[in-house]
C-alpha cells in the first residue's frame, strides 16, 4: 500500500484525476427534445441561480488557486479541475438556453483567500455530491425526464466524483507535508471545515436566504413529483455513493465523513416505530 502523504500518494491521486479526463464540448451533447410536461419540470427546479453561481465561483477561483501553486503536478492537476469547473458552468449554460430557462445571470465573486477557498469547495462538494448522488438515481428511476438526459449528466457526476476524490487525497498529503499528520489533528481541522459548509447549508434552507452554497441539490428537491421515505433516500445516497467511488483505486482516500454520518442516520431511523418513520421521516420530494 502506498504510504499517505508521500511522493508515490501524490504520484497516485494526480495521474488518476489527469488520466481520467473526458474531454466534450457542452454545445455538441445530444441534448435530447422536451416534451410540454418535461420542460415544465426543467423549468420549475428552483436552484439553477445557485447551480450556475456555484459553478462559475468555482471555475474562476480554483484556476486562479492552481497559478499559486508551486509544485508542477499538483499546479496541472487543480488547473485541470478549474477547466472542468469551468466547463461545467457552460454545460448550466448550455442547457438553459437550450430549455429556456431563464434566470438573471450571477456576478460570482472569489475570496482573496484562494487556498482557503479551495478547501471550502472541497468540502460543500464532498457534501453536496453525496446528496446528488443519490437525487440523481432516484430522479432516474422514476423517469422524470427522458433516458437521454440522465445519459448526459451521468459522466458529469462522475467528474464530481473524481473531484472529491482527489480533494480528499490532496488534503491529506498537504496536511501530512505541512506537520499536521496525526489523525487527531487532520480530523479536527476536516470537521472544522464540514462545519462551516454545515452553515452555509443550513443558511441555504433559511426562508428568504440568497446564499449560494452547498445543499442546493437538496434543497430543490421537491421540484420532483415522487415521494420517497428519509431511509429510501439515505441508502440510496449510500448506495450510489459506494458505486462512484468503487471506479477509483482502492489506495487513494475517499471522503468517509458524510457517508458514516448517514449510515448512522440511517440505522437510526430503522430503529424507530415504523408509524414514526411513515409520519415523522417521510420526506416528499414531490
Amino acid at each position: 500500500m502506498i504510504k499517505i502523504g508521500s511522493e508515490a500518494h501524490k504520484e497516485l491521486f494526480c495521474q488518476s484525476f489527469l488520466h481520467s479526463y473526458q474531454e466534450y464540448e457542452p454545445k455538441q451533447l445530444p441534448w435530447p427534445k422536451l416534451d410540454t410536461e418535461a420542460l415544465s419540470l426543467l423549468r420549475g427546479i428552483p436552484f439553477w441561480h445557485e447551480a450556475l453561481t456555484v459553478e462559475l465561483r468555482a471555475g474562476e477561483m480554483v484556476s486562479a488557486f492552481a497559478e499559486t501553486i508551486d509544485d508542477p503536478l499538483l499546479r496541472e492537476s487543480i488547473a485541470l479541475q478549474g477547466k472542468e469547473e469551468t466547463r461545467h458552468s457552460r454545460l448550466l449554460d448550455t442547457m438553459m438556453t437550450q430549455y429556456g430557462i431563464e434566470i438573471d445571470r450571477p456576478q460570482p465573486t472569489i475570496p482573496n483567500d484562494l487556498k482557503t477557498g479551495f478547501i471550502d469547495l472541497g468540502h460543500e462538494e464532498c457534501l453536496d455530491s453525496f446528496f446528488a448522488f443519490g437525487l440523481f438515481q432516484l430522479a432516474h428511476q422514476a423517469r422524470v425526464l427522458p433516458e437521454a438526459m440522465f445519459a448526459i449528466f451521468e459522466p458529469i457526476l462522475d467528474e464530481e466524483a473524481r473531484h472529491i476524490v482527489f480533494f480528499a487525497n490532496w488534503m491529506a498529503y498537504m496536511q501530512i507535508q505541512q506537520g499536521q499528520g496525526a489523525g487527531l489533528i487532520r480530523g479536527a481541522k476536516s470537521l472544522w471545515f464540514y462545519g462551516r459548509a454545515v452553515n452555509r447549508l443550513i443558511s441555504s434552507f433559511s426562508q428568504g436566504s440568497s446564499q449560494n452554497g452547498p445543499g442546493f441539490t437538496v434543497a430543490g428537491a421537491s421540484a420532483f413529483p415522487f415521494k420517497i421515505t428519509a431511509e429510501s433516500f439515505l441508502a440510496t445516497c449510500l448506495s450510489e455513493n459506494a458505486r462512484r467511488m468503487s471506479k477509483f483505486d482502492r489506495q487513494l482516500l475517499f471522503p468517509e465523513l458524510v457517508p458514516t454520518l448517514a449510515k448512522t442516520a440511517l440505522q437510526t431511523i430503522k430503529l424507530l416505530p415504523k408509524k414514526q418513520t411513515s409520519s415523522q421521516q417521510s420526506a416528499n420530494l414531490g
